[in-house]
């Protein structure tokens, strides 16, 4: 599966490396690529991981991290 996530919060690319990391954390995740200048987070994953899962590893990297939207990409 594939997902495009929009976000709010993502500042800099201390912000992406963040959220990043704590996807590939997701275990299924094979691949999170987050892009502060629009705000939004590609991610490559099983079909095992929930939107769920996906949320909570994006909102708990950081305290101003939220997640607006999730799409099949």
């Amino acid at each position: 599966m594939k997902y495009s996530i929009k976000t709010e919060g993502l500042h800099c690319g201390h912000c992406d490396a963040s959220v990043e990391s704590a996807l590939m954390n997701v275990p299924g995740v094979t691949d999170a690529d987050a892009d502060h200048e629009v705000n939004v987070v590609e991610v490559s994953c099983d079909d095992t991981v929930t939107t769920e899962a996906l949320t909570a590893a994006i909102e708990g990297a950081g305290e101003s991290f939220k997640v607006v939207e999730i799409q099949a990409a």
